[in-house]
């Protein structure tokens, strides 16, 4: 058996551990570096929630990307409803359509005018019998206070025939003929105002289509996004008449950020509906509800469906 000696044993084992503390260290330096790396794997991206579609008091509802068409939101958005006034999108729409329109063209205040609001006890600009209103200020007279008095006075200026009723068939059958052209299959019109007889009826996704097809005119665009105008009218002695303001009756101008129209409608059948629009960051959105719970409720339900819509 051999022997090893006593400095020769004493050299082995320095030999052994000096290289099981190199191991050591090797294996202690390199642990930081390996945890070092792992904190630099990026972790797995949290996953994006799709914004939560609101309940609105509404019966229907629609928005769309104004700029693409794409829905955005929809409920009962093709059931035909009552609209109110905003049947007078399309009033506006129609008139401003008209081949080498005149803005500046003087319309003459008829009785007729003022005693078909007060038989139909009908919201009203206050046109005074015997002022002469430029078809401009009819057409603010219509869209901020809704005017049915100014409608009338637009439908029958713009309207064909001999009498005052041909007239204002004539116009309402241009209505529905835009209505055709624009796709419409749900909307129908049988007056110039929204006050019906019985066959006055849209959808929400019908008049946000209509909405969006109105807004391409400037005109039109300046006068619905206008919380306050002053009429300065021609009286018939040919005086002046400063007409009290007429203050929009859609709220959210003002009151929501970025609201730029379009148009509040009401009745004993209607309930209370809007067609509503907003910009935000470049991005458009566009809308109706129709038969809501009240004038409140309304605007909350169309600023409801805009912040989700600007969440799409």
């Amino acid at each position: 058996m051999n022997t090893i000696s006593g400095s020769r044993l004493r050299r082995a084992l320095a030999v052994a551990l000096t290289g099981g503390a190199v191991l050591t260290t090797g294996a202690l330096a390199t642990a930081p570096a390996q945890a070092a790396a792992a904190e630099r794997v990026p972790a797995p991206a949290a996953a994006v929630r799709a914004p939560t579609a609101p309940s609105i008091a509404a019966k229907g509802g629609f928005v769309m990307n104004n700029a693409t068409g794409k829905a955005l939101y929809t409920k009962a958005a093709d059931t035909k409803r009552s609209t109110g006034s905003t049947t007078k999108i399309m009033t506006a729409k129609v008139v401003l359509a008209q081949p080498k329109l005149n803005l500046d063209a003087k319309v003459t205040i008829q009785m007729a005018y003022s005693d078909y609001i007060v038989s139909k006890n009908a919201s009203s600009a206050r046109l005074i019998v015997g002022d002469k209103v430029t078809v401009r200020q009819l057409l603010y007279g219509l869209m901020l206070p809704s005017g049915c008095d100014a409608a009338y006075a637009l439908a029958d200026k713009f309207g064909s025939g001999k009498t005052r009723a041909a007239r204002v068939k004539s116009f309402i059958g241009k209505m529905n003929a835009t209505a055709k052209s624009l796709g419409l299959k749900n909307t129908h019109f049988d007056s110039f105002d929204g006050i019906g007889n019985g066959k006055n009826y849209s959808t929400p996704r019908d008049l946000t289509k209509l909405a969006s097809s109105a807004m391409k005119n400037s005109t039109f665009r300046t006068i619905v996004k206008t919380k306050k105008y002053t009429a300065r009218t021609t009286t018939k002695k040919g005086g002046t008449r400063t007409m009290a303001p007429w203050t929009n009756t859609n709220t959210l101008l003002g009151s929501y950020s970025g609201a730029i129209g379009v148009k509040t409608g009401s009745g004993p059948e209607a309930k209370y509906c809007l067609v509503f629009a907003a910009t935000r960051k470049g991005k458009t959105v566009i809308g109706t509800v129709l038969a809501s719970s009240s004038s409140t409720q309304r605007a909350k339900d169309a600023a409801k469906l805009m912040d989700y819509g600007f969440k799409k």
